[in-house]
């Protein structure tokens, strides 16, 4: 495991509290890497003063507008998430998801996204994700801090980056480096075009097939140069789709 390719990403945290407390939660578990996503107030004392001697952790912490730039260069990105989707994703415990993390992180760079203290993360926000994990609580009180989320994941990676065995990762002997965040974007909105354009998704009632195919890519986990061929059959699709058309006119 690379605990330096291992990010926590905070998204628009309200209690600058919090922040403290995770950059506290994360320095204990030797992580260093925290992003922070339109957080509401922030600087704050409040954060300096629960961080307590974790204020490196906060000096280091790169403060960004939207999600897409705090995660935009991970090859493997896993969501926090309390609910039940509609369309249910990949979901691991803390522990199963520590495994995951670790092993990725020997060549790829990894996010780990906590939502809002009072509703998580959005779907849109969670539909970015590899995986979806989720921390069991009793059905009694499942309000869990956010510093205490990140103790816990922090805490199954420390345990992984302190055994004498390393995961091995298939990805140490793969060809070709897994596609970034950005670029599965760009692949995402240039299928829905293509999909569009051949009439087999209609944008005015998309129902969940984007949603659906986001999953399908996302569990499957598509290398840069798998991800190129893809495109260039989509690219010679719209080319098809487009000759047709000038012939009927």
């Amino acid at each position: 495991m690379n605990p330096d390719n291992i990010r926590i990403v905070l998204v628009n945290t309200s209690h600058p509290g919090n922040i403290g407390g995770v950059a506290r939660a994360m320095k204990n578990m030797g992580l260093g890497r925290l992003y922070l996503v339109a957080p509401r107030d922030y600087p704050n004392e409040q954060a300096v003063w629960r961080a307590a001697s974790a204020n490196d952790v906060l000096d280091n912490a790169i403060v960004v507008p939207t999600l897409n730039e705090a995660i935009g260069d991970c090859q493997f990105v896993v969501g926090t998430s309390a609910r039940e989707r509609r369309i249910p994703w990949p979901l691991l415990d803390a522990r199963q998801c520590a495994a995951r993390m670790a092993e990725a992180s020997g060549r790829e760079q990894v996010a780990v996204l906590f939502g809002r203290e009072d509703r998580g993360l959005t779907n849109e926000e969670l539909k970015v994700c590899n995986l979806h994990l989720n921390i069991p609580t009793s059905g009694e009180y499942s309000s869990l801090n956010l510093a205490m989320a990140v103790q816990i994941v922090a805490y199954e990676l420390r345990m992984l980056s302190s055994d004498n065995e390393t995961p091995v990762s298939d990805a140490q002997e793969w060809d070709a480096p897994f596609a970034s965040r950005d670029n599965m974007e760009r692949f995402y909105t240039h299928l829905e075009e293509a999909l569009v354009d051949i009439e087999f998704l209609d944008p005015a009632a998309p129902r969940q097939l984007m949603s659906r195919l986001r999953r399908l890519y996302s569990r499957v986990r598509l290398d840069e140069m798998e991800l190129n061929i893809l495109r260039g059959i989509l690219t010679e699709t719209q080319k098809w789709v487009e000759r047709g058309k000038n012939s009927e006119r």
